[in-house]
């Protein structure tokens, strides 16, 4: 199963979800690998220590690397070039599109979606950092997102600095400690947000390859990267 993770902006917490997505796979007892495509190498960054659950490579390591993976979540590069989308659309068998609740980010979401529909590859919209005093702004996204036929998971990754915590040390948010050392009372309210964010992704996956059995007509693949190993 390939995951790749996009953006056209910087602060949509990308990599993050995209070291958190991986990392909640990896606890599952998968085989995993964080390929970072992105050109400022973000998650090669957060994974530098080694702290990390999974293995982290640059993409031009990828090829070895993902051999063996049952799943590869790839953060991919902050950009609007066409091209570039479409390389990574053809690596992917789903696309996460991390989106804040500002409305230069839903606008961006949005010019993004467009774009992957030509490519008739599933994709769906993460919204991040909610400020949990802010339901309303919360609310509004999603419905402006669904609005242009967006699929919006479920899952809303809450506002923390847990989350800043756990990237200083190299962890993921569910280790994450506060300047005194002592664990974050609320980490586990990240960690818990992107595990429910993958089994939507999981199940999304599933829907699709049901209702498309056959390649698309440019020949990609959708089948989860399992299913063809024990095939």
């Amino acid at each position: 199963m390939f995951i790749t993770v996009f953006g056209q902006k910087g602060g949509v917490a990308k990599t993050c979800s995209s070291v958190h997505i991986a990392a909640c796979w990896s606890q599952q007892q998968k085989r995993v690998v964080l390929v970072d495509a992105d050109r400022n190498r973000s998650a090669t960054a957060y994974g530098a220590r080694g702290l990390l659950p999974c293995l982290v490579v640059p993409i031009e390591a990828a090829a070895k690397a993902t051999r063996s993976a049952e799943i590869v979540v790839t953060d991919g590069q902050a950009s609007s070039n066409e091209e570039e989308i479409k390389n990574l659309v053809e690596g992917a068998d789903f696309i996460l599109l991390p989106t804040t609740t500002q409305s230069r980010s839903i606008e961006l979401t949005v010019e993004m979606s467009q774009m992957l529909r030509q490519y008739k590859i599933p994709y769906a919209a993460l919204l991040v950092k909610v400020d949990a005093r802010k339901e309303a702004a919360a609310e509004q996204a999603t419905e402006l997102l669904q609005g242009f036929d967006i699929k919006v998971l479920a899952a809303q990754i809450p506002l923390l600095s847990a989350f800043e915590q756990a990237e200083t040390e190299g962890v993921t948010v569910d280790q994450a400690i506060d300047k005194r050392g002592r664990a974050n009372p609320r980490r586990m309210m990240g960690w818990s947000a992107y595990s429910a964010a993958c089994k939507e992704i999981k199940g999304l996956l599933e829907e699709h390859s049901t209702l498309n059995q056959n390649q698309t007509p440019i020949g990609w693949d959708f089948t989860p990267m399992e299913s063809r190993m024990a095939a």
